[in-house]
């Protein structure tokens, strides 16, 4: 008599539950993009020139980049839940140690290092989760997650504008700290109750088949090499639309007063211009799911030299919000794409190693154009230059567009 062999549990998966954990996270880690609200009155209390405040934004990326690539290797450390929770901790550490800044070597460490390391691994980790749940729409998906980060500026931006008037900087930088704690504490139960996974489940476990065949070790079989030519032009364009992004991001309000705007224009063209810039990275996800990623990503990069090119043909409080509109849009689309992109051209148990490694590009972005502008502020009182700079950088990105496959795995080629 032969006895049936229980059959494995199929592991439950609810793509709703890790979506909602990714959100829950980022939003209020994307507050890094209203750092240029920050800036006047640390510059004010402690003394810290604009170049160098610049600095701790640009370090903050270099530590995102970090914990973006470094969570690749912690997928086997720990369940999901666990790697997310304590990456959420280290970051809420970091902004409670900025709080309590009394010079610019603790906001490096603390806002730079620490809170960016720890951002930079949970997003990782969460989008992750996502791509190994997601069946279809996976631009539009990506797409999504990575608004995330503006949907949480265009929150962060009045809400630090109006904790700053009312307590100061240091009041403000609490409360971040303690809502990355609680962000931290529902993503982790989320991303349990979703059963998210962080690498492909073995043969003969439950889950997607697909999943099953993908590779785990950082190649693909059948779609191109993680650090092949492919990556690396999807990497550069990436870097030129996020170089003059970042800029406008970074110090928005600033830019904007510099060219007559007043207070209130400022606050306001900050927060539209996040929330504009959310929407754009979800439409360049949705777009790559129905066009060429390289066609996207040209006509992105043309749209914000439209933008930069107004701002210095037509300079005027007005022109310079709507200009610095679209760069940022510009930026948007092609950081949808890209992120889109990376689920076209590599599997699924691929993503998170590809996606960290492009962070890499935006981490250089935030350490070049972003600091320059800082330095020339400080040198001329003016952006005009540092606008040029951005132009000069889309019309690179449109060429660089146009050299991408137009083709990847999912699409057969």
């Amino acid at each position: 008599m032969t006895v049936a062999t229980p059959a494995l549990p199929v592991r439950a998966e609810r793509l709703w539950a890790a979506l909602l954990a990714a959100t829950l996270m980022n939003l209020p880690l994307g507050s890094v993009y209203a750092f240029s609200v920050l800036l006047r009155p640390i510059e004010q209390e402690l003394a810290i020139p604009r170049s160098a405040l610049s600095l701790v934004f640009g370090l903050c990326t270099v530590g995102f980049t970090v914990g973006s690539v470094g969570a690749a290797f912690l997928y086997r450390a720990a369940p999901a839940p666990v790697l997310v929770l304590a990456s959420a901790l280290f970051a809420a550490a970091g902004i409670a140690m900025a709080a309590t800044a009394n010079g610019l070597p603790q906001l490096l460490l603390g806002y730079g290092i620490v809170f960016g390391t720890g951002g930079g691994a949970a997003y990782t980790l969460l989008q992750q989760g996502v791509n190994m749940l997601v069946r279809r729409r996976q631009g539009l998906v990506n797409g999504y997650i990575v608004s995330l980060y503006h949907m949480g500026a265009m929150i962060a931006t009045p809400a630090f504008h109006a904790c700053n008037e009312a307590f100061g900087w240091r009041t403000t930088l609490a409360g971040l700290a303690a809502v990355l704690v609680a962000s931290g504490i529902a993503a982790a139960l989320l991303a349990r109750h979703g059963g998210a996974r962080l690498v492909a489940p073995s043969s003969g476990e439950g889950g997607s088949g697909e999943r099953a065949g993908s590779a785990t070790t950082g190649s693909t079989a059948t779609g191109p090499a993680i650090l092949g030519p492919t990556f690396f032009k999807l990497s550069a364009t990436f870097f030129l639309a996020a170089s003059a992004g970042l800029m406008v991001l970074s110090q928005a309000r600033e830019i904007v007063a510099a060219y007559g705007g007043a207070a209130a224009l400022a606050v306001g063209a900050t927060t539209g211009l996040t929330g504009a810039i959310a929407l754009a990275r979800i439409g360049g996800g949705w777009l790559v799911d129905r066009f060429a990623v390289p066609h996207v990503m040209c006509a992105a990069h043309g749209l914000a030299l439209g933008g930069g090119l107004l701002v210095t043909l037509l300079p005027s409080p007005i022109t310079a919000v709507a200009g610095l509109g679209m760069v940022g849009l510009g930026y948007g689309f092609v950081s949808g794409a890209t992120a889109g992109g990376i689920g076209l051209y590599w599997r699924p148990a691929d993503y998170g190693r590809v996606a960290g490694r492009t962070y890499v590009a935006w981490c250089l972005a935030a350490v070049s154009l972003p600091v320059l502008a800082g330095y020339l502020f400080d040198v001329t009182r003016a952006y005009d230059t540092a606008v040029l700079i951005a132009a000069g950088a889309n019309v690179a990105g449109m060429a660089m567009a146009l050299t991408i496959p137009r083709r990847g795995w999912r699409q057969g080629g």
